[in-house]
């Protein structure tokens, strides 16, 4: 009877989990045919199995970095409020009115122009950082691949 229990338990842990990965991080691009006339129970325990050992071999687990993405929220910074700027020092008497229009205007336009060399330099630096971790995960699952097709391979299935 605990042999019953225990083969139900694996099982139930194989459904469990392929259903988490379910989006197709076990078998991604690869195409895996039984040799030995494995059970279909069979195959689902020997990709589980295989999953677990290309994650351990790779350091790289697809269901987890698909999860990780999801969760990732992107970090906001408050915005800086430095010291504020008083009136110029050693200035005597009260600015004109014709003073304090140029200087809004001028401050506008030089803060509208920083503002968005600003912005364009975060946009590139956001980008940059895109393209470098999608080519790490593109190399992380490359070699995730490899080992799961040679852990499959030694079980009995041809992969492609």
């Amino acid at each position: 009877m605990s042999v019953l229990r225990s083969l139900h338990v694996v099982l139930l842990t194989v459904a469990l989990a392929s259903a988490l990965c379910a989006a197709g991080a076990w078998a991604q691009q690869l195409f895996i045919y039984p040799l030995r006339g494995q059970s279909p129970q069979q195959q689902q325990q020997d990709r589980f199995e295989c999953h677990q050992w290309a994650a351990q071999q790779t350091g790289f687990d697809p269901c987890w970095a698909r999860l990780r993405r999801r969760r990732r929220r992107r970090r906001r910074r408050a915005p800086c409020a430095g010291p504020r700027a008083g009136p110029p020092s050693g200035r005597s008497g009260a600015p004109s009115r014709a003073d304090a229009g140029r200087g809004a205007a001028i401050g506008a336009g030089t803060g509208a122009l920083f503002g968005t060399m600003r912005r364009n330099d975060q946009i590139r630096q956001g980008q940059a950082q895109q393209a470098a971790h999608a080519q790490q995960t593109s190399w992380q699952m490359e070699q995730f691949n490899r080992a799961l097709a040679a852990c499959l391979q030694g079980r009995g299935y041809t992969v492609n």
